[in-house]
């Protein structure tokens, strides 16, 4: 099947949203329980980790884990916003850098300025998105930034956002009362598609969708932590309570030409088998053999695949061993954990 397709389902009894392009399966968000990033707390503050440099606060979701703590006193209301999902027995971390994300507009409140996103080239349109900027910002404080999905939709719409965006932030940030209390929720499956596949795309829901589309085998395909990557080569990608674990081989060629022509293949693939496994933290690549001169060709496919990745993920660097060790945002639970 050609094209994007967004289908839109039921996994286990949980709300699903699944991205297929050309029939492969590119992204898949998976309702679960706990906060959801994107979430805004009205949060009473502990008493500082002396040696952590943070601060845990009550919600009524349970305890958040905030960084900053200078300033802050053990009783204190302040609103904050969960940045991503928690690692396994550690509390739900956030931030006090409050965003109002949508899909054309994200409203800074602590960072003043128009701005519009630089994937956008076309000067015409840019003066045209900002003159809408100026309009339906005027006379505020807050910061706006135009996301790249301003390019080819309406005006009106986006008008439209920008004000939702700015009368919703404005409301929860004159926020004065006390006490523990959930402000906004987070975006589910169905909202969090609408928001970040702004790609063309038809769309399928209902029932039997996941299924018709082939969504569903391509999910159920992801419980085996083995992906091919054609002429007898693959991959393993497994989580453990440390780290996500990657290691490439090339099945029965052991030549240098094959290994490097494994991990090349492997790592152009692994962001979008992290994404539909909804793996982060610490990622660790055990590549195949190849000529340690390869080095730089390696990363600047790497580097390449990751700019190309919504989620952000930080080349870190090469171990003494020759592994290579990446750090991935949390913005989604693993599929393991909500499937299990």
């Amino acid at each position: 099947m050609k094209g994007a397709t967004i289908v839109l389902g039921e996994i286990a009894g949980r709300e699903a949203a699944a991205l297929m392009k050309d029939g492969k399966l590119d992204d898949l968000f998976v309702a679960h329980d706990g906060p959801v990033p994107g979430a805004i707390y009205r949060a009473v503050a502990g008493r500082p980790m002396k040696g952590q440099g943070g601060i845990f606060l009550e919600t009524p979701d349970g305890p958040v884990y905030l960084r900053q703590i200078k300033g802050i006193s053990p009783g204190e209301t302040l609103l904050v916003q969960v940045t991503s999902h928690a690692e396994p027995g550690k509390a739900v971390p956030v931030t006090h850098k409050i965003l109002f994300k949508s899909r054309y507009a994200i409203v800074t409140p602590e960072a003043p300025g128009l701005n519009v996103s630089r994937q956008i080239k076309d000067d015409d349109l840019r003066d045209a998105l900002l003159e809408i900027a100026h309009e339906l910002m005027e006379g505020s404080e807050y910061g706006l930034i135009l996301r790249s999905s301003c390019d080819g939709a309406d005006e009106a719409t986006i008008a439209e956002d920008i004000a939702e965006m700015r009368t919703l932030a404005e409301s929860v940030m004159a926020d004065k009362s006390r006490g523990a209390e959930l402000l906004v929720e987070g975006d589910g499956p169905e909202a969090r598609a609408w928001r970040e596949w702004t790609v063309p795309a038809s769309v399928e829901r209902g029932p039997e969708a996941l299924e018709a589309t082939g969504a569903l085998e391509a999910i159920e395909a992801l419980s085996s932590p083995i992906v091919p990557l054609g002429g007898g080569a693959s991959m393993a990608v497994e989580e453990t309570r440390a780290l996500v674990a990657v290691d490439v081989n090339t099945g029965g060629d052991t030549s240098p030409a094959a290994g490097l022509k494994a991990t090349i293949a492997a790592l152009r693939d692994l962001p979008r088998q992290l994404r539909v496994r909804g793996l982060g933290g610490v990622i660790v690549i055990d590549p195949a053999p190849f000529p340690k001169k390869e080095r730089r060709q390696i990363e600047q496919v790497l580097r390449a695949a990751l700019r190309a990745d919504p989620v952000e993920t930080n080349f870190v660097g090469w171990t003494p061993m020759g592994n290579i060790e990446l750090q991935r945002k949390r913005d989604r639970i693993a599929l393991t954990e909500i499937l299990r």
